[in-house]
């Protein structure tokens, strides 16, 4: 019988910005690690599950260890858009790997955060997961996917821009530096964000939000109310969740930390650094996977 201690553990971190895996064996933990393009269930399920194969052979790669070695190992898939059991089946169904277990990337976002220890989670990034951590167990609020939720997300913020800027062009809203830089992007064609909108993802739309977080920090007006509203979001999730002052918090994700300053002190009174990442949650529940596989 082979040793529980050598099976090769895959974890994987899929999302709409870009797919991330470490690779390792149950004992040693990580030894190797790869990076691909984006893995969103919902926005491109064919192109999620190949990305995430050629990323997956990448790491091991990276690690030393042959593809054929990988007919056997153990793997936890977060992916986005992953919403539903036949979504995880599809996925994992499509996986050349010997126990594959596929969540949406959700609890691999909490687990690599918090690890065992409770508390808040606001992952933002391109999408927006706000989460709990209470005694082992997980709960959330939100994160629906982009086409119905995602608020305060990277995408959110940029499509969010995009629509003030046509509200701009047509005289009912007025234009600030941010407006203006985001529009001379598009040749100040009105038509050009149109064809934009028709065609894109969400990774397309959350490619504006460094720009949007910068000009809040620089006092934009617009950048400052959508941010502040995206807080707000953010806030009321968290209170539905049973978040109080005092509670620990952590802020991850590309857009999750720039959300401190327009949160009441209170929220962030006991803010925490994340532990890890979704990818070192995802090879954490993969290392819990091989305890129970036979």
């Amino acid at each position: 019988m082979t040793n529980p201690a050598d099976t090769i553990v895959i974890g994987v971190d899929g999302g709409g910005s870009g797919c991330r895996v470490l690779l390792g064996t149950a004992a040693a933990g990580p030894l190797g690690s790869a990076t691909g393009g984006p893995a969103n269930f919902t926005s491109d399920p064919i192109g999620a599950i190949a990305t995430i194969i050629a990323s997956v052979q990448n790491a091991a790669k990276d690690a030393g260890i042959p593809n054929e070695a990988l007919a056997g190992a153990v793997a936890h898939v977060g992916v986005a858009g992953a919403m539903t059991a036949s979504d995880s089946a599809r996925v994992a169904a499509a996986l050349p790997y010997g126990d594959v277990v596929v969540t949406d990337d959700r609890p691999t976002a909490v687990i690599g955060a918090l690890g065992k220890h409770d508390g808040y989670l606001l992952a933002v990034g391109t999408g927006t997961i706000t989460a709990a951590s209470v005694n082992g167990a997980l709960k959330f609020v939100g994160g629906w996917g982009f086409q119905l939720s995602d608020h305060a997300s990277g995408a959110w913020l940029g499509r969010m821009t995009l629509e003030q800027i046509l509200l701009c062009h047509d005289g009912l809203a007025g234009h600030t530096p941010l407006t203006h830089k985001v529009f001379a992007t598009f040749d100040h064609d009105p038509t050009a964000i149109v064809t934009f909108a028709n065609r894109a993802k969400p990774a397309d739309y959350a490619a504006l939000a460094p720009d949007i977080v910068a000009q809040a920090a620089s006092g934009d007006p617009w950048a400052q109310e959508i941010m502040a509203k995206g807080a707000k979001y953010l806030t009321s999730a968290l209170s539905k969740l049973g978040f109080q002052s005092g509670d620990p918090l952590c802020l991850s994700g590309g857009i999750g930390p720039f959300y401190a300053d327009f949160f009441s002190a209170g929220v962030i009174q006991a803010r925490v650094d994340p532990k890890g990442s979704a990818v070192d949650g995802a090879f954490q529940l993969a290392q819990a996977q091989t305890k129970t596989v036979t």
